[in-house]
């Protein structure tokens, strides 16, 4: 099924022949058995790219580096630098390292294996060169020599066998989409548009708010089947940061009111019926106190027929259940151990604030380390202990946690530092967004929301929350066949984009559950726009690319928050390296080829080649070097250094959009 992507080096996903894949297996294999050969092997190989199958592609680079750093390649330490790189679970576990092993039939073929693989390779090129030809030449309205001089470039490519994705920026992604306002419900989307305007916000933070309050009616009330054995929750974990003095406040109570005056209004009209069943309760745990009472002052009576009364009166008492207070939001000042507790009794809440305390709680404000497990598994829908507090409450199935925040950018900088906040997943759950700020641009005198849109925000709103938050039972709503059709397009497209150099391979874990993210939108938009009518018909395909376009606009925003947070030494290592590469020699031309100790000599910033490794790491995942292996020879086991190939663009005039 072709597909059309962002990316304009994107092509469609081809299934290879299945020999393929055995001689990249091969390949490896016959590395990890007579690692003396890697050098050899890499240099028929030539880019590591040459390996079809991302999770191959990962392993060829990481042998490649451990032998470029006269490191002794093995599986056990294979294993524990693809555990270091985050790698490990993305190419099927240590096991599969194993696999790649027994699938070799004799490591002394290695070279013909590297062979196969290269010449897959090859033709892989030549058919995405020859299609993007083909599809240039087919346009009527592209200029003639425009599509003569892309010709020309990729039979020079084809000819050199060089052939360059455009890098990803490092932290510098231009200016960021503006929120699709008009793929929301128009009620929803009008009153984000007035709201904007009137509190000279950007829209981005309203609508990201008002998700964040269709969520919480839904999320873990309905959920969304794409095809049988893949469904979703509609909760979502949403956050838009903004600096401080952004009238954060206004817009969330503006967007979040109904909500709270929903949660008040269930609690007022249980009030009576929690009043009359704690009454009875105390009242039948008071005639057993009684009849406890009398048994101690009576040792003579019938212990028999005491212990019989006894028991019935206890097992009466424990039939009165008092219903708990009813509860749709939780307050900022939390614990994970209460968050835990509050879903153990209410299984679907949401974590609203117009500021960053949640996360403060998250990263360990109450604890020495941060506990992430709830926030996890609360996402997801995994069942979930919640025993912490009192062992009278029981296992929670499918609990479903709705986060909706505006914290200071500085916040998700600190959440991004926390010990396992990335590693185990927690960052990945996120949607977010990073609005510029309207400060020093704001009128003075602004248009007040009109009273007929606001009025059909809270009218819609409040009916949806009075709706699902009254479902006695989770609900699945299907997607029809088209939708689901539409889904796995987008399958493809972003499972393409997950490749190394491609644009969302430095942030796999988030970008492998975009699509179930999309689902989780595509299902909100669904109810919003059918409210109290027809909502459990199936979603439709529109519905999807709606939800699409507002998952294309958050993955731009989180490449951009994933640069922010994940400002370490690596990432400031690569922004020093890149200006040094920018610079011209002293004879006036630039760096086609680096080594690691060329890098180190750069800057009094490192002092040793594992100082500069990470950085080069990093430059290598964004696109702006290329492994180029060594040629073979040196002590046996132990590989010359890694030399690195230079992105052309390095050497191209900028604006500066890569100087630290």
């Amino acid at each position: 099924m072709s597909i059309e992507s962002a990316h304009p080096n994107v092509i469609p996903f081809r299934p290879e022949p299945a020999e393929v894949k055995a001689a990249e297996q091969a390949v490896i294999g016959a590395a990890l058995l007579d690692p003396v050969q890697i050098p050899a092997l890499a240099a028929q190989l030539g880019d590591p790219g040459a390996f079809y199958h991302p999770a191959h592609e990962t392993i060829w680079r990481a042998i490649t580096r451990m032998a470029g750093g006269e490191r002794p390649v093995d599986p056990l330490l294979l294993t524990g630098v693809l555990r270091a790189q985050g790698d490990l679970g993305r190419i099927g576990g240590p096991g599969y390292l194993h696999t790649c092993i027994e699938a070799t039939p004799t490591a002394a073929n290695g070279d013909y294996y590297a062979e196969i693989v290269r010449a897959a390779a090859e033709r892989r090129r030549i058919n995405t060169a020859t299609s993007r030809l083909a599809h240039m030449a087919g346009d009527g309205g592209a200029d003639l020599d425009d599509v003569r001089a892309a010709a020309l470039a990729a039979l020079a490519d084809l000819a050199t066998g060089e052939t360059w994705l455009d890098p990803v920026p490092l932290g510098s992604h231009g200016a960021l989409p503006t929120f699709p306002v008009h793929a929301l419900p128009k009620w929803v989307g009008a009153y984000v548009e007035a709201v904007a305007e009137f509190t000279q916000t950007p829209p981005d933070m309203a609508a990201t708010m008002g998700l964040a309050a269709l969520s919480t009616a839904a999320g873990g009330r309905v959920g969304v089947e794409i095809r049988p054995g893949w469904r979703e929750q509609s909760n979502l974990y949403l956050v838009c940061a903004m600096p401080p003095a952004s009238r954060k406040s206004d817009v969330f109570a503006a967007m979040t009111a109904p909500v709270y005056r929903i949660e008040d209004e269930l609690r007022a009209e249980t009030r009576a019926r929690i009043i009359e069943a704690e009454t009875a309760k105390e009242t039948a745990l008071a005639e057993v106190d009684a009849l406890m009472a009398r048994a101690r002052k009576n040792p003579d009576l019938d212990r028999a027929h005491l212990v019989a009364e006894i028991s019935a009166a206890r097992m009466l008492a424990d039939e009165i259940v008092v219903p708990p207070s009813p509860r749709l939001t939780l307050s900022g000042d939390i614990t994970p151990e209460t968050v835990t507790h509050q879903l153990g009794v209410h299984r679907c809440l949401a974590a609203l604030s117009p500021e960053g305390d949640l996360f403060d709680s998250i990263v360990g404000r109450y604890s020495s380390k941060p506990n992430l497990g709830v926030f996890l598994q609360a996402h997801k829908g995994e069942r979930l202990q919640a025993d912490r507090i009192t062992r009278e409450q029981p296992t929670v199935d499918k609990p479903a946690l709705t986060i909706g925040v505006t914290p200071q950018p500085a916040v998700l900088q600190e959440l991004g530092a926390a010990p396992g906040a990335r590693d185990r997943g927690l960052l990945a759950r996120f949607l977010y967004s990073l609005p510029p700020s309207n400060l020093g641009y704001r009128k003075i005198r602004t248009t007040p929301v009109p009273e007929q849109v606001a009025a059909a925000y809270d009218l819609r709103l409040t009916a949806l929350l009075r709706a699902l938050t009254g479902l006695d039972e989770p609900v699945t709503v299907r997607m029809t066949e088209a939708a689901d059709l539409a889904v796995e397009k987008l399958q493809e497209k972003f499972e393409v984009q997950l490749r190394p150099d491609e644009p969302l391979a430095h942030i796999k874990d988030w970008a492998g559950k975009l699509v179930g993210h999309v689902a989780r939108i595509a299902v909100l938009l669904h109810l919003a726009d059918h409210g109290t009518g027809d909502w459990r018909a199936p979603v439709e395909a529109a519905t999807v690319d709606r939800a699409a376009e507002i998952a294309e606009y958050y993955t731009a925003h989180t490449l951009a928050v994933f640069d922010l947070i994940a400002a370490d030494p690596a990432t400031e290592d690569a922004h020093a390296l890149l200006q040094w590469l920018r610079r011209p020699k002293k004879d006036g031309t630039h760096r086609t080829h680096i080594k690691a100790h060329d890098a180190v000599a750069s800057s009094r910033r490192f002092k040793k080649v594992a100082d500069v490794e990470p950085a080069l790491a990093l430059l290598e995942q964004h696109g702006w070097l290329r492994t180029d292996q060594p040629p073979a020879g040196g002590q046996r086991g132990r590989a010359p250094a890694v030399t690195y190939r230079v992105h052309p663009a390095v050497s191209t005039p900028t604006d500066g959009a890569e100087a630290p």
